[in-house]
């Protein structure tokens, strides 16, 4: 029995629900299809499909099984293509994953370009602020901020930006100008809940940290950006997360002589796999997106 074979027709049952949707796909009899379901449950001495009036379902050990299968299938395919020297004209699907906002403002108006240089490919881009299992969700490559949490993941650190305290001129004129960090206490702030509200800053040598106050706190950078320019206080984000409002002035930085830890953006590829020469190519992409950005701000001397 060829495995790969076996686990291209498992795949492609679970994925319709019927052996005869299956051999339909793959073109061939309904009956080869039971045979090498059966060959392979007897191979691995477990029961993978449950078989009722309505259909297939798989059992726990087939879903698990499946997903394998699955990411096998695909490193296979990878790996046909990196042999036929395919990098040049990547084909087939690339699985994103990214910060909502980042993703929103700076990656996806430049997709157009990216697929004009690779017709053949195919982008499903996955928007969430959450740190998502990339393995699970089939992730080629996931564009990550900050520290990474898992010391072990595969990643190369594409871009350093800066982070500023932010708000509109409105709030600023409404609540004054904070002069040191120090000010920060008497202030609004827009919280983001998956960060500290402690923040701390740099300058001369000099460190100074405040814990700020605010009256809402929210969960995605995009609920961020929505506060600040409905003018309901400051808050702490990177240049990239502001960068059209800085440009035209209508959210300024403040405490501009003081500097806040910059902010790395991560092409993270999912443990156990051999980054895709579409993965590579996309995080190349990007780095070369935020090369020529204007995000990087030098740091005072220390």
């Amino acid at each position: 029995m060829d495995r790969l074979q076996a686990m291209t027709t498992f795949v492609r049952v679970v994925e319709n629900g019927t052996f005869s949707g299956a051999a339909r796909q793959l073109g061939v009899g309904q009956p080869a299809i039971s045979k090498t379901i059966a060959q392979l449950e007897e191979r691995l001495q477990v029961r993978l499909l449950l078989r009722s009036t309505h259909g297939l379902t798989p059992t726990e050990a087939g879903l698990r099984f499946y997903e394998r299968a699955r990411l096998a299938i695909r490193e296979a395919d990878e790996a046909e293509l990196e042999a036929r020297g395919a990098g040049a004209g990547l084909s087939g699907r690339l699985r994103i994953s990214a910060a909502t906002t980042f993703a929103r403002l700076l990656v996806v108006p430049r997709l157009p370009e990216f697929l004009a240089r690779h017709p053949a490919l195919e982008i499903d881009v996955i928007l969430d602020d959450r740190v998502i299992d990339l393995v699970t969700e089939g992730i080629d490559v996931a564009l990550r901020m900050g520290t990474l949490a898992d010391s072990t993941a595969v990643a190369r650190r594409i871009a350093s930006g800066g982070r500023s305290v932010v708000a509109t001129p409105a709030y600023l004129a409404r609540a004054g100008v904070p002069q040191a960090p120090a000010d920060l206490a008497d202030h609004d702030a827009v919280v983001y809940s998956q960060l500290s509200n402690s923040w701390a800053f740099r300058r001369d040598g000099t460190e100074a940290s405040v814990v700020v106050r605010g009256r809402l706190r929210v969960s995605a950078a995009e609920g961020i950006r929505a506060a600040v320019l409905a003018d309901m206080g400051l808050a702490v984000a990177s240049d990239w997360m502001f960068g059209p409002e800085l440009a035209s002035g209508a959210v300024r930085r403040v405490l501009e002589d003081w500097t806040l830890p910059p902010l790395d953006l991560w092409a993270v590829f999912p443990t156990g796999r051999l980054a895709s020469a579409k993965a590579r190519a996309f995080a190349d992409f990007v780095e070369g997106i935020l090369a020529g950005e204007d995000v990087q701000r030098p740091e005072s001397p220390r």
